[in-house]
């Protein structure tokens, strides 16, 4: 378990806990989105099993930023005292925009390393 997550924030293949997952991360200010290696380069793993295999990272990527939003708020508005709803608000938008390549990235190696085989 300890090693699947390991795996998981060092976004590394399921199979042989080498090979990267991502080529590139993206970059909210170049407007890049991340790109996926299609097999893994140690043990030839595919990550994409079939046309729509990601679907189902997208229910992974809402429960994060779910919690995310949901952790910002809290500390937002019983540590800091914000008042403001309007602003919380705001804060929690412009958060969750920055953290939509990060949620991406883990969301899908969350699910590779979901339904390995």
């Amino acid at each position: 378990m300890g090693n699947a997550i390991g795996n998981i924030c060092r976004g590394t293949c399921p199979s042989c806990s080498k090979g990267k997952i991502f080529e590139k991360n993206g970059l909210l200010y170049k407007m890049r989105m991340p790109k996926m290696h299609e097999n893994c380069a140690v043990c030839g793993y595919k990550f994409e099993k079939e046309p729509g295999y990601f679907y189902g990272a997208m229910y992974v990527s809402y429960m994060l930023t779910v919690g995310q939003a949901v952790g910002l708020y809290m500390i937002l508005a019983y540590i800091f005292k914000f008042d403001d709803n309007f602003q919380i608000f705001l804060l929690i938008a412009a958060t969750m925009i920055g953290l939509s390549f990060f949620n991406m990235r883990i969301s899908r190696t969350i699910w590779i390393h979901l339904f390995k085989n």
